[in-house]
């Protein structure tokens, strides 16, 4: 897939007291931001949680319960999102005096997604009297109905969008239901959870619950906050950005679970430096592993346990998961290129959508792979793996521009019967679908997707902030861009491009490319691109090159030095 790198258009500048860089006003007006108000990360920026539909209601439910000590069980999701979800829900009613609640989370093996009547069934046989759900629920109609035929009250608490009939629940809270008016529709569900907690204890404190008991600080939770929203990729708005902002600066200065400490260490990372990125990419999929290949209690108990040996323990048995992940990732993703490349479609030639099935690829592992596929040739990908004989269970990632969810809605439509279920947001969904439809799906999905995109669209590009000059090629001006985030989806950490003289190249770490470039004025850098096509890199008769790339501050044995992360490469 061929790569552009196109610049942003410049926007207006806004006015500040506050003394920034031009170069970062104007990364920021490129955001969209107009106000330094926009900017500000402090906790009393957030949207307040009486904003959201349902919630006074489903903190009385939740109140009631507990004043009461009758038995509340969580039941999560199996994503990194979930797993958050989960473990703030848990230390939360603790703090608030629950001495009575519990968690499930559907193995995705057994029970597949949401609240199934079966899952009910489960928690039904350990006494459950109220069901909260966290980071799922919106879809789960049936379970719900399951639920109250068996007298348990249930609580639904969801960012997913909704379908048109919405679930038979006591309370609904979700910032995407209709007549919701809170102004942040891009909370995860860690985000709903926290501020469903927010508005708990604001019930109890009403009651004068805490007149004899200790007043939890629930801002304490905020690094569970963070880390379950930047796993779930979701628009870091300026509500979100708080929520990651506070939640970082825990992290850093170590005010954050033993469980979070322990996966740094194991990564070998130092959480004193952290970026939001490092949510992402390296606490993330370490505690996504354990749901992708077998139960995601393990990482809900890493981010539970007070006891630091055990949390250490725990984050080995996590990045051990991670490592057998990626494994089995890069053997589907071997497969899924095989097969792609036996067409000898060149990239006019591919289909607008694609959709990879094989029968004995790893449903733990179809949306890393989707999301691999995707970014190679710059299509909206569905991966596909056998839910059981007759049901396959599709993971799909979308390119900017298509909003998956909605485009297998049109689909549901035109095509009644041909989907079981699906759910999802604008650059990921799931969907489950009887084996012997797929021929007839994937012949669908290439039509419809062909309908809503754009022949432009489809031509991947990167998009930069321009290029910087030696001046700016600094540790300074690195150090600014890290404090003046978070950034992430929605919020694109700054990245910049320009042409340079290409010193040494060598691959490391088998498929990493290592260079040290030089610019127009003969200053040298290090740069590093991950995962390049080894078939074209190293290249000796590449003497220029131009990159598109984020500026990284690289620590290597008491040396602190400005490096460029590469996100294209482009021979001159």
């Amino acid at each position: 897939m061929s790569v552009n790198i196109k610049r942003r258009k410049s926007a207006a500048l806004f006015s500040t007291q506050t003394r920034f860089p031009e170069r970062l006003l104007q990364i920021y007006a490129a955001r969209g931001i107009q106000s330094e108000q926009q900017i500000n990360t402090s906790l009393n920026g957030l949207a307040h949680f009486n904003q959201l539909k349902g919630i006074l209601s489903a903190a009385q439910y939740l109140a009631d319960a507990i004043v009461a000590q009758r038995k509340i069980v969580i039941v999560g999701d199996f994503d990194a999102d979930g797993a958050t979800s989960t473990a703030l829900c848990m230390l939360a009613l603790t703090r608030l005096g629950s001495q009575q609640h519990d968690y499930l989370v559907p193995n995705r093996f057994d029970f597949g997604y949401g609240l199934s009547p079966e899952i009910v069934d489960v928690a039904h046989q350990q006494q459950a009297q109220l069901i909260m759900t966290v980071d799922s629920g919106i879809a789960c109609l049936k379970g719900v109905d399951r639920a109250r035929a068996l007298g348990i009250e249930v609580i639904i608490t969801d960012h997913h969008l909704p379908a048109e009939t919405l679930p038979n629940a006591h309370a609904i809270v979700n910032p995407n239901q209709p007549q919701c008016d809170f102004p942040s529709k891009h909370l995860a569900g860690v985000g709903v959870a926290f501020y469903m907690m927010l508005a708990l204890k604001a019930e109890l404190k009403k009651r004068d619950w805490f007149v004899d008991k200790a007043e939890p600080n629930l801002a304490q939770l905020l690094d569970i906050v963070a880390l379950g929203t930047v796993a779930d990729v979701v628009k870091l708005d300026q509500n979100n950005r708080i929520l990651v902002h506070q939640g970082i600066q825990r992290i850093r200065s170590g005010q954050c679970r033993p469980g979070i400490t322990a996966m740094f260490e194991v990564a070998g990372r130092k959480q004193a430096n952290l970026a939001a990125s490092d949510l992402g990419f390296v606490i993330g999929p370490r505690l996504n592993a354990a749901g992708r290949l077998d139960d995601m209690s393990q990482g809900i108990e890493c981010l539970l346990t007070d006891d630091m040996g055990q949390a250490r323990a725990m984050a080995v048995q996590l990045d051990s998961l991670n490592r057998e992940r990626r494994e089995i990732e890069a053997s589907m993703q071997q497969e899924a290129v095989k097969a792609l490349d036996s067409l000898r479609l060149s990239d006019q030639a591919l289909p607008y959508g694609l959709c990879l099935y094989q029968a004995d690829w790893h449903q733990g592992v179809i949306g890393i792979l989707a999301g691999r596929i995707k970014e190679k040739y710059f299509r909206p990908t569905i991966a596909f793996a056998h839910q059981d004989d007759e049901v396959i269970k599709g993971s799909a990632r979308s390119i900017p521009g298509l909003h998956i969810r909605d485009l297998l809605e049109d689909i549901n439509s035109r095509y009644p019967g041909l989907i079981s279920k699906f759910g999802g947001h604008a650059m990921a969904a799931g969907l489950s679908l009887p084996l012997a439809n797929l021929s007839a799906f994937e012949s669908a999905f290439h039509n419809v997707a062909e309908q809503w995109l754009q022949d432009t669209e489809l031509q991947g590009a990167v998009i930069s902030d321009g290029e910087l000059d030696d001046s700016e090629l600094t540790l300074d001006f690195a150090r600014e861009l890290k404090q003046a985030g978070p950034w992430g989806q929605g919020f694109e950490e700054p990245l910049f491009d320009g042409v340079f003289n290409l010193v040494e190249q060598k691959i490391v770490g088998q498929k990493h490319l290592k260079m040290q470039v030089a610019s127009a004025s003969g200053e040298l850098f290090d740069a590093i691109a991950f995962n390049v096509d080894l078939e074209q890199w190293p290249n000796k008769q590449v003497r220029q090159i131009q990159l598109a790339y984020k500026l990284d501050i690289n620590e290597f044995r008491g040396r602190v030095s400005v490096q460029l992360l590469v996100d294209a490469l482009i021979p001159v």
